[in-house]
């Protein structure tokens, strides 16, 4: 039997980047980089990624990330993207 979390997020994959609020990616991402001083040697962990639009944001900046989420929907989501956009992300 699946928890309510994994129910909720099973399908939601499909619709989440339409959302409004994900329009503010790379302001959100500017804005990490700018607190962590631009350190491209820092390891990154992306906790509740979703799809990865953060995690993907930071990968494509030069910075190792890996992302974890308990929705595999959302998870496969973020491979499929990271890989059309030939970046490296482990997702977990």
């Amino acid at each position: 039997m699946k928890q309510w979390y994994e129910e909720l997020f099973e399908n939601y994959a499909k619709t989440y980047e339409r959302e409004n609020f994900t329009t503010g990616t790379s302001a959100e991402v500017d804005f990490i980089e700018k607190e962590m001083h631009h350190r491209k040697n820092a390891r990154i962990l992306d906790v509740g990624c979703g799809t990865g639009r953060h995690a993907i944001e930071l990968a494509k900046r030069g910075y190792s990330v890996v992302g974890i989420d308990l929705s595999e929907s959302m998870l496969a989501h973020a491979r499929k993207k990271a890989e059309a956009e030939k970046v490296s992300v482990l997702f977990v």
